[in-house]
């Protein structure tokens, strides 16, 4: 091999780790997923204790009918992030005590995203978002089989436009039950 087509093929090589580095930003297994365990019951018996309230549904009559269709039915995430805020906890909690409540109901997850970003990121971010609401009722209790967690990313935006105010609301995990 002489010393021109060594350079050739040093070039050819150099370009493709650079096109490859460059060609993935997808980069959501580096954001932290924060998980929390029960704490133990006071007497050391090793028995976990739900630190989740119980929930009423307005009106008194306290069906689950009724309790579901008080519910919230989108929990929204930062923007770049599927970070479940402090705030869609309780959501999460009342759907857990639902669906443990009832083991022939299931809850379609649908995580959605902003339109900026590229189609695969988002539906990427959209499936992470999902996932995380997922893992957050796994962790209360809640059957996998009750579940499913689908991503749409940026293809079903819940309001048009191309500013923050919109952006916002369309960052956003949909909890439909069947």
């Amino acid at each position: 091999m002489n010393l021109r087509s060594l350079a050739k093929f040093s070039g050819t090589v150099l370009l493709s780790v650079v096109l490859a580095a460059c060609g993935s930003n997808v980069k959501l297994d580096e954001t932290p997923v924060e998980s929390r365990t029960a704490t133990p019951v006071a007497g050391g018996t090793g028995q976990a204790q739900s630190q989740v309230s119980t929930v009423t549904a307005p009106g008194g009559s306290g069906s689950q009918l009724d309790a579901a269709s008080q519910l919230a039915r989108v929990i929204y995430f930062d923007f770049d992030s599927y970070v479940l805020k402090e705030e869609f906890r309780p959501t999460v909690a009342a759907y857990a005590r639902l669906l443990t409540a009832d083991p022939n109901r299931r809850l379609m997850i649908e995580g959605h995203t902003d339109e900026r970003g590229g189609s695969e990121y988002n539906l990427a971010l959209g499936q992470k978002r999902a996932e995380a609401v997922r893992r957050a009722l796994e962790l209360l209790g809640v059957r996998e089989s009750q579940l499913e967690a689908v991503s749409y990313g940026k293809e079903r935006p819940a309001v048009a436009g191309s500013n923050e105010e919109a952006w916002a609301k369309n960052r956003r995990a949909e909890l439909i039950l069947r």
